[in-house]
This record gives C-alpha cells, sequence and structure tokens, in this order.
C-alpha cells in the first residue's frame, strides 16, 4: 500500500541493510574477530534484522574496495619513511591441504609500518612475495627486522639494516643457557640493554646523540663480550643451539653496524616491536576464529586492519572509524 523512500547508504535489490548495520558487520569481523555465521546470530539478536551468511562475508569485500586507494597511499608513506619496522607471522588461510611440495597448509602474513602507518601484505615466506613487497621501494628507509634471510637478498637492492635487538637479547638468553658458565653472552646482553636504555634516554631528554663516553665504553664492552665468545666457541660441539650461538656471534662481529645503527642514529628504533603488536591481532584471530576459509577475503580484512591500524596511530577512535556515522 505504501513504499517508502530507501535510506541513504542503502545498497540496491529487493532487500537492502542500511550503512550502520553494514559497517556494524565489518567491525565485528575485522576488530573482534567474529566469524561470520556468528556475527549473523549477534546481528539478529541485537537488531532483529538476519542478513544472509554470505552477505555479511561479503561486507569485507565491499569495504576493502573502499580503502584500495587509501591502502596505497599508506604503503607510498611508508616507503618514504625514515625507518620502516618489518615482520611476518603463518597463518591458517584456505584449503586445510597443504600445497605440493609444502609440509603445512599456511600462509605468511607481512607487516611493514611505523609509529603513524600500517601496511599489510597476505603472501608467502618467500622472495616473490617480499618482492612484492614495501621492500622494493623503500626511498632509503632503514629496515628494522628479525634477521630473516630475505632482507638480506640482492633482488631486493642495497637496503640499509637494523637488525632487532629484541631478537638477539632473545638469542643471547639462548646461548647463556647453552653456555651456562660463561660470562660472555651476560656481558653482551647487558651492554646492548645499556645502549638501548640511553638512547632511550636521550631521545626523551630531547638530545640528538647518546653521550660519547658512555656509548663507546658499552660498545667496547659489547665488543670484548663478542670476541671472547667467539674465543669459547671455535670448536662447538653438536648439542643443540651450539651452532646457532657461534652464528650469533658472527652476525655481531660482521654486522656490527645493522647491530648498533641505533646507537649511532637516534631516529632509528632498536627493535621491530611495532611490528610485532601491529601483528598480534592475527594470532589473536586465530585463537578465537581459527582458520579463514578464503585467501581474497583474507587480504579484504587485512587491507581494512591497516586502515584502521593507521587510524588509530593517528589518535582516532577504532570503533567510529568502523562504524558509519551520520
Amino acid at each position: 500500500m505504501h513504499t517508502a523512500t530507501r535510506p541513504v547508504g542503502a545498497r540496491g535489490g529487493a532487500v537492502g541493510y542500511g550503512p550502520n548495520l553494514q559497517s556494524f558487520a565489518v567491525h565485528l569481523m575485522v576488530v573482534h574477530f567474529i566469524p561470520a555465521h556468528r556475527c549473523v546470530q549477534l546481528l539478529q539478536s541485537l537488531t532483529g534484522a538476519a542478513p544472509s551468511v554470505g552477505f555479511v562475508h561479503g561486507m569485507l569485500h565491499r569495504a576493502a574496495g573502499l580503502l584500495a586507494e587509501v591502502d596505497k597511499r599508506i604503503r607510498t608513506l611508508i616507503t618514504q619513511a625514515y625507518a620502516v619496522c618489518c615482520d611476518e607471522t603463518p597463518l591458517r588461510v584456505g584449503s586445510r591441504t597443504p600445497k605440493p611440495g609444502r609440509k603445512k597448509a599456511e600462509k605468511y602474513l607481512l607487516v611493514a609500518c611505523t609509529e603513524l602507518y600500517t601496511h599489510y601484505l597476505l603472501g608467502d615466506r618467500d622472495l616473490a612475495t617480499f618482492k612484492a613487497f614495501v621492500l622494493a621501494d623503500p626511498a632509503g628507509s632503514v629496515i628494522v627486522h628479525d634477521r630473516y634471510q630475505n632482507y638480506d637478498s640482492a633482488e631486493l637492492g642495497e637496503l640499509t639494516h637494523q637488525l632487532c635487538c629484541q631478537h638477539l637479547l632473545r638469542d643471547l638468553d639462548g646461548a647463556a643457557e647453552i653456555y651456562p658458565d660463561a660470562h660472555w653472552p651476560t656481558q653482551i646482553a647487558d651492554a646492548l640493554r645499556g645502549l638501548i636504555h640511553h638512547a632511550n634516554l636521550t631521545r626523551d631528554a630531547g638530545r640528538d646523540a647518546i653521550d660519547e663516553q658512555t656509548k663507546n665504553a658499552l660498545i667496547k664492552r659489547l665488543r670484548d663480550g663478542v670476541l671472547v665468545g667467539l674465543s669459547d666457541t671455535t670448536s662447538h660441539g653438536n648439542r643443540p643451539g651450539e651452532r646457532k650461538a657461534r652464528l650469533l656471534l658472527e652476525v655481531l662481529r660482521d654486522r656490527e653496524p645493522d647491530v648498533l645503527r641505533f646507537a649511532h642514529d637516534l631516529k632509528v628504533p632498536p627493535t621491530s616491536n611495532q611490528a610485532e603488536r601491529d601483528l598480534r591481532p592475527s594470532t589473536v584471530q586465530q585463537n578465537i576464529s581459527g582458520r579463514l576459509t578464503s585467501e581474497k577475503r583474507t587480504t579484504d580484512r587485512y587491507r581494512i586492519r591497516g586502515y584502521l591500524s593507521t587510524a588509530v596511530k593517528h589518535g582516532h577512535n577504532r570503533t567510529r572509524e568502523c562504524l558509519w556515522v551520520p
């Protein structure tokens, strides 16, 4: 008898859901990791509307489509940053059957980020994925990473590195367990922590450089510990961890500029902790909702996630950014 005008923002078709319900569905799936079936149940309980599972899941693609240009801009801004933190983590996506030649049915989620921007890429832990990542286009950025071999590939060009000191400290803790009577693992770790501490204090005080005498004393202590460790492990055995400890010492000796870049340039962070924090939601999602069935929708999911992470870093409210506000 009476036909109302379709609300602004409602999709065309026989049934249209308004932008509030659409954006709330995206909010539940991306921010709170609610699976699509449970999202439908929750929407029905709260609003009385019962959209199909396909509609709810499809909202990821529609929302990500609106953010395509934003995602490109975020990526570009990251490539122009002075220092970029990078990390990668396995993600259970797609078929449960591993592809030929692989042991596990999983992909890898890569993140490149700064204090203001976050960009994700779903792929593999191979060189092809790394070449499609922001590492192929950095404008002289310092890349802070965990020493994974692909970061040193010649195919990525000449990158400027800062090896994550948090990973180095974890490996030094492991070396201390392998060589419990040796003093050098603790000496190196204490010197490295001391440099990080003084870099933070100097930065907080608004100064440009660590006091030279303090810095040189800590660097000498670190070098002396490395030399002692190399001497102790010249003929290391085959116990688990011994070869890893030797390789760690060789990295500290041969790549000292990449280990201590943060101590000479306070604009460079000593760790890739920012990247680890930006990857942590993916671990939470796996624990809550398990395997993600579609690689395409997972790519959409993390495009939205990258936008929301960037918005939060700029001081915006995540919920307000995700929900439509008239």
